[in-house]
This record gives C-alpha cells, sequence and structure tokens, in this order.
C-alpha cells in the first residue's frame, strides 16, 4: 500500500508530536488525487496541533461523472456480467488473508486507535470483525447472496423467477466511531450486489478507510469500481443536490437528523442506520452469582470507546432487587477507566462544556442525583473542539423520565455518560410505556433468566437488534448477526447476508412464457 502515513505504525502515546501529517487521497475514475486544498481544522485527537492532510473537495465533477457512468442495472446482476460475483468472492479471500498478517493487523489497530482513540482492544475488535466478514463471503459467498427463487406458471413453458437486483450508483456516508468496520461492510455490502458506491467517511477517520480500500485494490478489486471522496459535510450536502437524480439509493449511518436531511433532499432513497438511545432492563430475578459479570457487561456496554458506539448502552433500568449490589458495582468498574490506557479518551462530537452542559441539566430534575463520574478529565492535550470526561452515571427518577422530562432523559449524550433509572415489581407497563415512546429503536438488552419477563418486554418493543439473557449486552461484533434498527422502513442492516440482501437490493420478478401457442387459439370477445 502506497502513501502511509508516517505516524501509523507508532505506538499512539510515544513520539505523536513530532510525527509528519499523512497524506490522504480521493478516489474517482480509478485515480487517487488530493482533490486541491487541504483541510487545516482536523486536530491530533491526542495532542492538539498538526495532524492529517485530508482533501478539503470541493470539485464534486469526478464524483458525479462516477455515479452517472454506472446504470440503474449495476456493474453487474445475475444477467450480466455473473462473473463478477466470483471477482468480488476471491477479492474477499486474498484481503482477510492480508488482514490475517500480524503486520498487517497492527497497522490498522495502530491506525484506527490513533484517528479515534480507544483501547487495543476496541480498535482491533474492528480489524477482527472485518476479517471474518470477509472470511464469510470469501469463495462463493458472494455469489450466494444473488440467490432467487422460482414458481411453477399456469402452462407449461411459463414460470416466475425472482432475483435480487442491484441500484446501480449509491452513496456509503459512514460516521467517526468505527473508522474501519462500518464504511468497509457497507461499501462491501454495496459491491456484492452490484452497485458501484461513492463512499463518504467521516475526515476526522477517512484515512482508514482509505487504506483498506488500497488494500482491497491489491487484493485484486478493480479501481474503478468505487470512488472515495473526502470533504467536509457541506460539501457533500452540495453533491447529494446536485447528484440525486442519478443517485438511486444513500446508506447513511450517523445523526438522526442529518438522516432525516438527506431523505428529504433524495425523496426517501436512503438506508438508514442513525442514531440510537439504547436501552437494557436488568429484570427482577437477582442472582448473586452473576452480579460481577452485569455490572462488567453493563461497564462494557456503556463506556468502551468512550461511549461512543452507536450501539453503546444509553440508559439502564435497574429492578430494585438489584440495585443495592449493583449500581456500587458500576461505580467500581467505571473507576478503572484512564485515559493512559485510552479505556477514556477524546470525545469526538461533545466539547467537556457541553457535556456538563447535558449532566446538569439532569442533575436539576427533583430526585435525579449524580451516581459516580460527573467531573472533565484533567492532565492532558486533548484540544478543546474535543471532550474528554470521566465515566459518568446520573439517576432519574422513573415517574419524572416517563412524565414532563422524558426529552431530557432520553437525549443521547454521545460519550461516556449513561442514564440509570431504578424501579419496582409494579412499575414494568411504565418503564415499557417509556420505551414506547422513544422514537430510535437500534439495540437493546433484556438481562434475566425468567422466560415470562422475558416475553413480556421482548413481545413490547422493537429494536432490531436486541441481545436477551444473563449475558445479554448492547454491543456485539455485526459480522455473526443482523445489527441495524427496526420499525422504520428505511431501516438498513449490516454484516449478515440477510442485511446485505435487504440493504443494497432491490426485488426483480422476471416471468418466462415461452410455451407454444394454444390449439385453435384466436383472439377473444372484448369483455
Amino acid at each position: 500500500m502506497s502513501q502511509v502515513p508516517d505516524f501509523a505504525t507508532v505506538d499512539p502515546w510515544n513520539g505523536m508530536t513530532a510525527a509528519k501529517p499523512g497524506l490522504v487521497q480521493n478516489l474517482a475514475g480509478g485515480q487517487w488525487s488530493s482533490g486541491g486544498a487541504w483541510r487545516d481544522d482536523i486536530p491530533d485527537p491526542l495532542h492538539g496541533g498538526a495532524f492529517l492532510k485530508v482533501p478539503d473537495t470541493t470539485d464534486h465533477a469526478p464524483f458525479i461523472a462516477g455515479l452517472a457512468s454506472c446504470p440503474k442495472s449495476g456493474l453487474h446482476n445475475p444477467h450480466r456480467n455473473p462473473d463478477r460475483y466470483v471477482m468480488l468472492g476471491q477479492v474477499c479471500a486474498r484481503a482477510a488473508a492480508l488482514l490475517a498478517r500480524p503486520d498487517v493487523e497492527d497497522y490498522f489497530t495502530k491506525l484506527i486507535q490513533r484517528v479515534m482513540p480507544k483501547s487495543w482492544n476496541q480498535s482491533r475488535g474492528e480489524v477482527v470483525v472485518t476479517r471474518l466478514f470477509l472470511e464469510n463471503f470469501g469463495g462463493d459467498g458472494v455469489r450466494f447472496l444473488g440467490r432467487g427463487f422460482s414458481n411453477p406458471g399456469d402452462h407449461a413453458g411459463q414460470e416466475s423467477r425472482g432475483y435480487r437486483w442491484p441500484f446501480g450508483p449509491v452513496v456509503v456516508i459512514a460516521p467517526f466511531n468505527f473508522p474501519l468496520e462500518i464504511p468497509a461492510l457497507q461499501a462491501l455490502g454495496a459491491l456484492f450486489m452490484g452497485n458501484r458506491p461513492l463512499v463518504k467517511a467521516d475526515s476526522k477517520v477517512s484515512v482508514v478507510f482509505e487504506q483498506f480500500l488500497r488494500l482491497l485494490i491489491h487484493a485484486g478489486l478493480p479501481a474503478t469500481d468505487i470512488d472515495l471522496i473526502h470533504c467536509r459535510g457541506s460539501s457533500m450536502g452540495r453533491l447529494i443536490e446536485s447528484a440525486r437524480d442519478r443517485i438511486r439509493l444513500i446508506q447513511f449511518t450517523g445523526s438522526s437528523q442529518v438522516a432525516e436531511k438527506i431523505a428529504s433532499v433524495v425523496n426517501g432513497a436512503v438506508r438508514l442506520e442513525d442514531a440510537g438511545f439504547d436501552w437494557k432492563i436488568i429484570g427482577p430475578d437477582y442472582d448473586a452469582a452473576w452480579l460481577d459479570y452485569v455490572a462488567w457487561q453493563s461497564d462494557q456496554d456503556a463506556y468502551n470507546a468512550s461511549g461512543q458506539k452507536c450501539s453503546a448502552q444509553s440508559i439502564l433500568f435497574v429492578h430494585n432487587n438489584w440495585t443495592k449490589a449493583l449500581l456500587p458495582k458500576l461505580g467500581e468498574f467505571a473507576g478503572r477507566r484512564k485515559l493512559e490506557d485510552l479505556s477514556l479518551g477524546p470525545v469526538l462530537s461533545w466539547t467537556n462544556a457541553r457535556i456538563r452542559k447535558h449532566i446538569d441539566g439532569l442533575l436539576a430534575i427533583n430526585g435525579a442525583k449524580l451516581l459516580f463520574g460527573g467531573k472533565a478529565l484533567g492532565g492532558h492535550s486533548i484540544p478543546d473542539c474535543y471532550g474528554a470526561f470521566e465515566a459518568t452515571a446520573v439517576e432519574i427518577p422513573l415517574d419524572a423520565l416517563a412524565g414532563e422530562h422524558f426529552a431530557a432523559g432520553t437525549t443521547e449524550l454521545f460519550g461516556p455518560f449513561q442514564v440509570v433509572v431504578r424501579y419496582g415489581d409494579s412499575d414494568l407497563d411504565k418503564v415499557l410505556g417509556v420505551l414506547e415512546r422513544m422514537t430510535h429503536h437500534l439495540t437493546a438488552a433484556v438481562i434475566s433468566a425468567d422466560i415470562g419477563f422475558q416475553n413480556k418486554v421482548l413481545g413490547a418493543t422493537i429494536n432490531g437488534t436486541t441481545y436477551c439473557g444473563m449475558r445479554a449486552r448492547t454491543t456485539g461484533a455485526p459480522q455473526n448477526h443482523w445489527f441495524g434498527p427496526c420499525g422504520d422502513p428505511r431501516a438498513a442492516g449490516i454484516g449478515t447476508p440477510e442485511a446485505i440482501i435487504n440493504t443494497w437490493s432491490g426485488h426483480r420478478e422476471i416471468i418466462l412464457d415461452q410455451g407454444p401457442k394454444p390449439a385453435n387459439w384466436s383472439p377473444p370477445a372484448l369483455d
């Protein structure tokens, strides 16, 4: 791979202030280019100061031309260029083998950790998930995504066949929190089904996907199959406006407000995996043997990656049978997190002032209290445009949350923060009423071994990825199960064959009618 940033192969805590900026490039029509001007507003997330040289692209013509180059019927489909299914399976196999090399795995792990600082295991997890995804679709895995069906017709020679058909020119817009996993899995899913994607990742972290795209090309992906643009969100908005008649589908992961704006511009031609205020309910069946595990998993769900996962646990409903033992445990686990090992790190979309204001607003609710955390981190050089905060939890009374403070209590703080709510035996319907009022339904967890309790909660909720049982979590690896929201017909999935098929293809029915003309046929009388 060329154009490797100089800093990418060193530990993020050693020598970073002297590192040279990494050069990031666009890809359009199979050609790498700088795109003109460079952005000067992307600081080093750990030390401030100069960091990446990322294009500040405003010339959209090459990318609009790329969209226009792909017909609605795609680069391939079951009737045209089917050899490409096989080719893409081979690319996956070769790319997976490359990611399995320890030096390549470490390279991407360090690169992720450098631009979106989080612990080594969290950063490596993205690389492993992406490799497993590639392994899943190596060989004939891509071909099998195009499987259809047939039905007998009314007479000899007639048969109906159902196909999975591409959309053609599509767009993938990916966020900062998973620099490799989200754009890699969505862009590859688009390619598998025959689409030609234009990819725009958040410029703070887009170097990661750029490097992965170079790896895919090295593994045999035609460089003309995909375009990559680095630009500001406002510039991407103008591109979408200019090319909306050419764009057949936009897959967007990120802010729900931005998602709705994009949907309006392209008249609903979207698949969305937007913000989720993700909940966990701990049921009444307290079990001391599970206490440490449930507390540890809750800490992992709420605070890994500094709470910057779209599946992060945002609110925890704890039955009164658990609260006396569990709440201190939550504080104990949260208290172990620190900046030195990046179990806490920069918050890339909220400043400390904004975090402080949100916490103070919740603490002003009658009966609310700070359980732990609540302070900005000190002794670091993280720039002021980013946040740096302790792992924090605020408890809110259920009646307040179910009443006039619902909006405040269910506002997602995309950082190391969660709301905790106690409830009793007679309160479950009130809790379910709070969940019914929520507007986004990504992940959830039901912690209980009581099948009756499980069924009541599962039957009354709609979150698209819901974990259930004593080991349930809100965060997981999307290469081994569907990951995406439910309750919205525009919902995108990621990771599994079903997610790829539903997100990146439509149904087409072709009826073959090739039988003999009926004997003694003549035009019937008009009805």
